[in-house]
Parts: C-alpha cells; structure tokens; sequence
C-alpha cells in the first residue's frame, strides 16, 4: 500500500480512536463522578516518586552480581545464573502485575503496595550486608573460602522475591498511572501525555547514571552497607513522596483485562473447529463492537483465518437485546477474533526480540567478569572504574545517538524514502540485530586481547578470579557502544511496535510483552551458560566458563552467540516479510465492506 493509503488508514483509526473516547464520555449516566484531571499538578509527586524508585532499584541491581560473588563468595556461574534467572522471573512477573491491576485493584493500589514491597526487599538486601552474621565471613581472613549458610541465603532470597513482587506491578503500571493523571480528550491532556513520557525516560537514564557512577562507587569502594542503604533509603523517600499525592490522583478503576476476551475466543474455535468457514462473511459470522469499546474498529485479515470459527454463527447461539452474544464463551464477535490476531502476528516478532536480549544480557553479566579481570584505572591515576559501571558506556551511546537519529538521520530518510519515520519500525528492529552481532564479534575479539595480556603480561595483581590483564577497560567500550546503538534501534522500536500494534485495551499486556522477551532472555541465557560450563569442563579443549576466566574461553562463547543471533536476523526477515500492520495490510477489508458485498452477492446482486 502506498505512503498516502497509510496515512489515510492511520487518520481514520485515529478518528476512530477519539470518537470511542467521546463515546465512553458522553454515555456515561448522570451518577458517574466528574473526573478531575490535575495533570502537571502531581507530577512533583509521581515523577519524583520514579526518580527515587530508579535510584533506588537500580542502585542495589547493577551491582547484585558483584555482591554475590565477592561478598556472598558464590562461583561466577551460580552468581551469574541467580542474576538470570532473578531478571527473568522479575520481568515474567510483569503480566501477573497487569493482569491483577486490570482486572481486580487498579493501579493505584498496585502501585502503592509494590512500592512498599520494593522498600522492604531493598532493606532486607542492605541487612544481609550491615548484619555480619547475614553474610558469609570474607575469604581474604580464612585459609578456605567460606560460602553462604541456608539460612543466609534464604534471607537474601527473600529480600530478592520482595522486590521481585514490586516490579510485577511498578514496571508495568507507572507510565500508564502517569499518563491517567492527563485528559485524553484536549489538546493540553495529550501534549501532557507526550511530555510526560518525555520526562519519564529522561528520568530514568538520570537514575541509570546516577545509580551506575555515585552508588556503585560506594559500594565497590566505601562499604557495601553504605552503599546498599542509599537506595532502601531512596526507595522509603520514593515511597514517601507517592503517598503524599494521594488524595489529588486520578485513580482509574479497574475495568477487566483483555485476557478473558483472548481465551474465550481460543476456546470457542477449538469448539467449533469440525465447523466449515462459510464461503461469505454475512451473515454467518458474528459482527458486534460495543458502543462504549475503546478500541478503535479493526480491518478483517485472512491470516489465522481457523480463529474466524469463534465467530460463526449456529442456531444455539442467542444474541442479547443490544446486540451482544448471550454466552461469550460460545460466541464471538469478529472485532474479538482480529484483536486475537493481532496478538498472534506479534509473537514471531516477539521471539526474536528473546534472541536478541541474549546479547545485551551478557553486557550486563560476563562482562563484569571481564572488567574485573582487566586495568581498569584512568590513564596513571590510582582511580579505578568499577566492574558495574562499565554498562554506562552503553547508555552514553544511547543517549547519544537517539537526539542524532531523531533530528538528523529520520529527515535525510524520509525524503529518501518518501516514508514516515523514513524507515518502518520492523526495518529499524532488524539493523538493531545486526549491530548486536558486531557487538558480539568486537566482545570476542576483545576477550582474545584481555586472555592473551593477562597470561603473558598480567599487571601483577593476582586475585581469587585470576591475574589482571595489562589490557584497558576501556577497549571495552567498542562492544558496548555497539550493544548501545543495537538498543537504540531495537528497543525503542520494539515498545513503539507493540504499542501500535496491539488493540487498545491491550497496552497493558503489551508493555508486559517488552518485559517478557527481556525474561526469556535472562532464562535463555542461563540455559547457555549451565550447558556450555557443563559440557566443555569434559571437552579436551578445557572449560570455556572456569572460575578464572583467563583459563577459559569466553571469547568462543562470544562467538557462538553471534551465530546465534546471525540466525536470529535471518529468522526476523522471514517474520518481517511475513508481518501485516494492523489497519495497513493489502489483505484486509473492512468489516463493512464485506458485509455490504456479501449482503449484495446474498440478494443476487453483484
């Protein structure tokens, strides 16, 4: 379809859009309370209230690795698998939070409750540092190296499952909880919503260097009690701050989540499935949108077309008064099938985004590992960067390079192209792959260098990890900027793509799908890694991922996760070329169109 087709379907879904609004506002009955919008009002409250959750959370889990393995004296396996397996529980976590908030509290007293949950991990976490017998003694004071009581890790685990259970409902509530404080009907709610959103990723890069750099700092150099009590203390003011605001938030009620309408149209078409799909749409299939849906009317395709049986019409089917199915669990409109579909569509999509994290997770794991095996001071200095902060590197080149692509490089595209945006967003996704394999062939290089220096010429300083290569930290910055410019690229569009994408009532889940694919890849990963340490520690070419990195292979582990992801692009092109966006595909018809057509072809009339 051509650029002015596109624009004409993304004006009527737009229209759309805003008449459902009108809709819900104008039907609502004379008892429901006038909402009052006090926008900008409790932004103090709600922005700063991120600002100290960031802080806060990610000042204790950019250095959780760390902690682990040098105050808790856990292998770099178990370590790194805890961190995974940790991140990708977390980040699963999320759908239950949406769901639950959808469906049953609301976001509000979502929020409220994990915030407080978040506080309580974070305090329990800084205990097991303040309190000595919380920990295992340090190793540098015993002949053998002590690890970790049950009972000690079970009080770190139980500071871990806290804050697990407070990002299930922060990470998939706060934006939507801010953007709810905005009218969606005027022009200044809508400009609020998109500065707020502004002002909510500014605030959250401000938190990842803050937390990278000051905190972690501390808590490699000063005292981890010190530095793992900043952020509880940051995250009981975050918790402060929201309730301060309390009385003057906009707080939505919960209206049922979409999951209900998703499994009640898989269930009727495996119900139905020994039914024929009837030659002509009308009338045999269900065609029904409630008056007050906030979804905008969705095209017909005939992808997936065994889910259009959900919405076939038998003669024990019964249709209320207004129009809607009696049993919903027999019966299903169409407007529900293609919301199904359009979950469905994505899915592919969604794999590979589970590849690519692969990449971007080892930035944030094996490659402490390598920094703290490497010269990391500055020129002559004695300062030295920590292991953790190096993944700043990777943010400087996001922020970097987002501002240029925005004003430089999408102009010169779209008159290129002739596109808006100048490329799509599937296209923008797939270079964001590409640059995660070179990210991966620069970590693999780099990791030769830093293996070689450090068995031929190490500084001198030998650890419980190994000798320190004389090679900088800072060669290893390529890698990260390159893993920068991927995320640039394929993170950015992936949470855009998924918000045009999905049916309205779906942003939820689609915000939680983001989450998802960074879970599958922490779980991913930790799969490779298990397999990889435990399958070549019997190969003849020795352990790839030994305790001592300088006795491994790491730079082949590298190796194969670029291989991995080469295949990965492949696979993405195929989904790409096989991909229909919503409301733009050649294929689909409107609803109405079809049923005019085949109320006309009925009636003998062609």
């Amino acid at each position: 379809m051509n650029t002015i087709g596109e624009r004409i379907i993304k004006r009527e879904n737009l229209e759309n859009e805003e008449e459902s609004l009108l809709k819900n506002e104008n039907n609502g009955t004379d008892n429901d309370p006038k909402i009052n919008y006090r926008g900008w009002k409790v932004m103090p409250f709600i922005i700063g209230n991120e600002i100290f959750e960031k802080l806060g959370a990610i000042g204790t889990l950019s250095n959780l690795l760390v902690y682990l393995t040098t105050i808790f004296n856990l292998e770099n396996i178990t370590a790194t698998n805890i961190i995974n397996i940790f991140n990708g529980s977390t980040n699963f976590a999320t759908l239950l939070g949406a769901f639950l908030s959808d469906t049953y509290f609301g976001r509000y007293k979502t929020l409220a409750f994990c915030t407080v949950a978040s506080f309580l991990g974070l305090l329990v976490i800084q205990l097991t540092a303040a309190v000595e017998k919380l920990h295992p003694p340090n190793c540098e004071e015993y002949a053998t190296c002590q690890g970790p009581t049950v009972g000690q890790m079970t009080f770190l685990k139980t500071g871990l499952g806290l804050l697990m259970i407070g990002a299930a409902g922060i990470r998939p509530c706060n934006l939507a909880f801010g953007a709810d404080q905005f009218n969606p009907n005027t022009d200044s709610g809508k400009k609020g919503i998109n500065s707020f959103f502004t002002w909510y990723f500014f605030t959250f890069t401000i938190a990842q260097l803050v937390s990278l750099t000051v905190i972690v700092y501390i808590q490699s150099n000063v005292s981890w009690a010190v530095g793992l009590g900043i952020p509880a203390a940051l995250m009981l003011l975050s918790s402060v701050i929201f309730f301060l605001g309390a009385k003057m938030y906009v707080k939505v009620k919960p209206s049922g989540s979409p999951i209900s309408s998703i499994v009640q149209v898989i269930v009727v078409a495996i119900k139905k499935r020994r039914l024929k799909l009837p030659e002509y749409l009308y009338p045999s299939l269900f065609n029904y949108v409630a008056p007050k849906s906030m979804n905008s009317k969705l095209p017909y395709t005939y992808q997936f077309r065994f889910l259009d049986k959900a919405a076939i019409m038998t003669p024990q089917d019964q249709i209320n008064p207004n129009g809607s199915a009696t049993d919903p669990w027999n019966l299903c409109s169409m407007q529900q099938v293609e919301e199904v579909k359009c979950l469905l569509r994505v899915l592919p999509i969604w794999v590979s985004a589970i590849l690519y994290y692969v990449v971007i997770v080892q930035q944030h794991t094996t490659l402490v590992f390598q920094a703290l095996l490497s010269d990391r001071r500055i020129g002559q200095s004695e300062f030295m960067i920590p292991g953790a902060s190096y993944y700043v590197f990777l943010m400087i080149s996001v922020a970097i390079w987002l501002p240029i692509y925005d004003r430089k490089v999408v102009p010169f595209l779209q008159r290129l192209t002739r596109k808006e945006g100048g490329i799509t967003l599937l296209q923008r996704m797939g270079i964001g792959i590409f640059f995660s394999i070179l990210s991966m062939l620069i970590s693999a290089t780099v990791e030769g260098r830093r293996r070689t220096l450090a068995l031929t010429k190490p500084l001198g300083v030998k650890t419980r990890k190994g000798a320190i290569s004389s090679m900088s930290g800072l060669w290893l910055i390529p890698q990260l900027t390159l893993a920068g410019l991927a995320e640039a690229f394929m993170s950015v569009a992936q949470v855009e793509f998924y918000y045009k994408q999905f049916p309205e009532n779906m942003r939820s889940i689609a915000g939680s799908l983001y989450y998802c694919a960074h879970a599958g890849s922490s779980y991913l990963s930790s799969l490779l890694i298990s397999v990889i340490h435990q399958v070549t520690a019997k190969s003849e070419t020795g352990n790839w991922l030994p305790e001592d990195l300088n006795k491994g292979r790491l730079d082949n582990f590298y190796c194969l996760i670029a291989a991995i992801e080469i295949m990965n692009l492949g696979y993405f092109v195929l989904c790409a070329k096989w991909y229909r966006y919503k409301g733009t595909d050649n294929s689909s018809i409107e609803l109405d169109k079809v049923i005019k057509q085949s109320e006309r072809t009925a009636n003998g009339v062609e």
